[in-house]
C-alpha cells in the first residue's frame, strides 16, 4: 500500500542545455523556456493538489530556480528549501564545455553514449588546465560542502553519483520522508537518475535507458520501507513528456551531414 509520495524534478532547460554542451558542475541559470517549464510544472501541480513540506536541491542554480519557480507558481514560496552539493549533477570531468554533438561526430556515438549512459565509466577527469576548472573550484559555495574541496569529485560515473548521493538521502531526506512530509527533490537529469535506480532497483544495463526530460515532475507512491508500490508516474501531458524523452534522447548523436 502507498505510503509515502516523493517528487523528483530533472530541473528545467538550462543555457547549455540548449547549445547541447555538457554543464555539470558549471553554474548556468535557466535559459527561457527554462523558466517556463519549471513555471508550466508548478501550475500542474497546483492543478493536480499537490502540497510540499520541503525541498531538497543541489548547490548550483539552475536547480535551485527550478524549485523557486515550482514553488511560486504553487503559491508556497515559504516552503524550506534545503541545498546539498550531494545533489548536483553528475561531473562530466574533461568533458564539461563540450558540444555532445560535435563530440560524437569525433568520438562516434558509442563512446558518447558510453560516457553519457554507462553506469560505472566515468569519463577523463578534469585538471587545472582545464578552462572551467577555477570557476568550479574557486566558487564559494563549495567552502560549504560536508568534504574538503580537495575531496570533492574531479569525474564522475552514474554509480559514484550514486555513492556520493546515498549518504544524503539515507540521513537526511529519508527520515523527513519517514516523519510524513511530502518532498520534493529539484535535482539534475543524472542524480535523479541515480536516485531512481537506487529505489526501483533498476539494473546497472537498464539504466541507460531511462531518460528524464526537463521540467517534468516524477511522482513515486512509496510503501513504509520506502520501496515503490508502482511504476514511477511522469505527470502531465503523456505525448509532450514522449516529445521531451525524444528530445534529449537526440542530444547524444551526431549532427547530419545531409
Amino acid at each position: 500500500m502507498s505510503k509515502y509520495k516523493l517528487f523528483l524534478l530533472r530541473h528545467g532547460e538550462g543555457a547549455w542545455n540548449k547549445e547541447n554542451r555538457f554543464c555539470s558542475w558549471v553554474d548556468q541559470k535557466l535559459s527561457e523556456n527554462g523558466v517556463k517549464e519549471a513555471q508550466d510544472c508548478g501550475r500542474l501541480l497546483k492543478e493536480q493538489g499537490y502540497k510540499f513540506d520541503l525541498v531538497f536541491t543541489s548547490l548550483l542554480s539552475r536547480s535551485i530556480q527550478t524549485a523557486w519557480l515550482v514553488l511560486e507558481a504553487m503559491g508556497q514560496e515559504w516552503v524550506p528549501v534545503v541545498k546539498s552539493w550531494r545533489l548536483n549533477e553528475r561531473h562530466y570531468g574533461a568533458l564539461i564545455g563540450l558540444n555532445r554533438a560535435e563530440m560524437a561526430s569525433q568520438h562516434g556515438e558509442e563512446k558518447v553514449k558510453l560516457w553519457r549512459r554507462s553506469y560505472d565509466i566515468s569519463p577523463p577527469p578534469i585538471d587545472e588546465s582545464h578552462p572551467y576548472f577555477l570557476e568550479i573550484y574557486n566558487d564559494r559555495r563549495y567552502n560549504t560542502c560536508d568534504v574538503p574541496k580537495d575531496n570533492l569529485p574531479r569525474a564522475e560515473s552514474l554509480k559514484e553519483v550514486l555513492d556520493r548521493l546515498l549518504p544524503y538521502w539515507d540521513s537526511i531526506v529519508v527520515p523527513e520522508i519517514r516523519r510524513g512530509r511530502t518532498v520534493l527533490i529539484s535535482a539534475h537529469g543524472n542524480s535523479c537518475r541515480a536516485l531512481l535506480k537506487h529505489l526501483e532497483g533498476i539494473s546497472d544495463n537498464e539504466i541507460a535507458n531511462v531518460t528524464l526530460p526537463t521540467g517534468i515532475p516524477v511522482l513515486l507512491e512509496l510503501d513504509e520501507n520506502l520501496r515503490p508500490v508502482k511504476p514511477r508516474q511522469l505527470l502531465g501531458d503523456q505525448a509532450k513528456i514522449q516529445a521531451a524523452i525524444k528530445k534529449v534522447e537526440d542530444q547524444g548523436k551526431g549532427k547530419s551531414t545531409h
